[in-house]
Formats: structure tokens, sequence, C-alpha cells
């Protein structure tokens, strides 16, 4: 009887050894599985072409000041839209461009001498707002290129007045579905509609 309850004994620890073997190996394999979850999300953020990517946009400077020069506009304030485009100008210094992809960077350097210079022009002509919006509509059109390819963080919009420059119209990017024109400012500041969602 003695010898039985031995046996018994032997074979259960055997079992629960084997057991908290499987235990340590399951509690690897989590571990392993769980570290190339974590490094596929990286990869994947780190990904020039991933939502995730997007939302950390390389630009996503340059367009905080693109959105904070197109509501100066909107309320007819020159100076503060001068500050904002110098600070478009300023951030464009700031940005590495060896941190962008190869077709990131193509679109990036074909977009940003002109970019620049609309900046540049709004920056130095406080006290000409009428100066500033004619540069303003061609940003507009860069700006919309290159959130197109980078995102910008959050969902945006393109807009469109169909009243300025004669009725020839114009487009900008914005950062609400609430309409307020930068082109009319405070004269007509809700005229235009949205043309098209970025997300």
């Amino acid at each position: 009887m003695k010898t039985i309850l031995i046996g018994i004994a032997i074979v259960l620890v055997s079992l629960t050894a084997c057991n908290n073997g499987n235990n340590k190996s399951t509690d690897a394999n989590k571990k392993d599985t769980d570290t190339m979850q974590a490094m596929n999300t990286e990869a994947k953020t780190a990904s020039p072409n991933s939502s995730d990517a997007k939302s950390a946009s390389p630009i996503k400077g340059i367009v905080s000041h693109y959105f904070h020069l197109k509501n100066a506009l909107a309320n007819d304030d020159g100076k503060d839209a001068a500050v904002a485009g110098k600070a478009i100008v300023e951030t464009m210094d700031k940005l590495d461009t060896t941190l962008l992809a190869p077709d990131q960077k193509k679109v990036y350097k074909d977009l940003e001498d002109d970019t620049r210079e609309n900046a540049e022009h709004i920056g130095a002509n406080a006290d000409k707002i009428a100066h500033q919006r004619e540069h303003f509509e061609m940003l507009s059109k860069d700006m919309y290129d290159l959130v197109k390819k980078f995102g910008a963080g959050q969902a945006v919009y393109q807009d469109f007045c169909p009243m300025y420059n004669d009725g020839k119209g114009a487009t900008w990017v914005s950062e609400t579905k609430e309409i307020k024109n930068p082109y009319l400012g405070q004269k007509m500041p809700t005229c235009g509609s949205i043309k098209e969602e970025i997300k």
C-alpha cells in the first residue's frame, strides 16, 4: 500500500512539473507574440504610407501655422496673418527632410520654394491684406497638395469660395467644417462650401 501511494505521489509530482514547464513555455510564447506585435506596430508607425504615420505628419507644424494664417485672414487681421506667414517659413527651416520617404521628399521639394515664397510675402506685408490674400490663394494650392500626400494629423476640408477674384473663385484648406472665408473676411465670412474632406 505504501508503494502504491509513493507511486501515485511520484506520478502527480511529475505531472505537476510537466504542467509548470508548459506554463513557462506558454508564457514565453505569449511574450514573444507580444514582442512581435509591438514590433509590427512600430514598423507600421514608421511606414510613410500608414495612417498612423499620417497622424504624426512631418508637416503638421506647417499645416498648423497655415490654419492660423487662414483664421487671421478670415478675421481681416493682416498683422496676425503676417505672424503666421513668418511662422510657416520658420517651421519649414526646421523640417528635417532626411526623415521623409523618397516619394514624400520629392513632393515636398516640388512645393517647397513656392510655399516658402508665398509665406514670406504674407509675412512681409502685414499692412497689405489684399496682397496677403493673393499669396494665400497660391499657398492654399500647395497646402492642399502637401496635406493630400502627408496628411494633417486630423480630418481637414478643402473649401471653395465662388465669389473671390471677380467670380473666378478660390479654394483653401480648413481644420473645421464651419466656413470661415479667408478671402472675403468679415465682409462675407460664411461664403463658400466644402469641396472635399481629406482624412
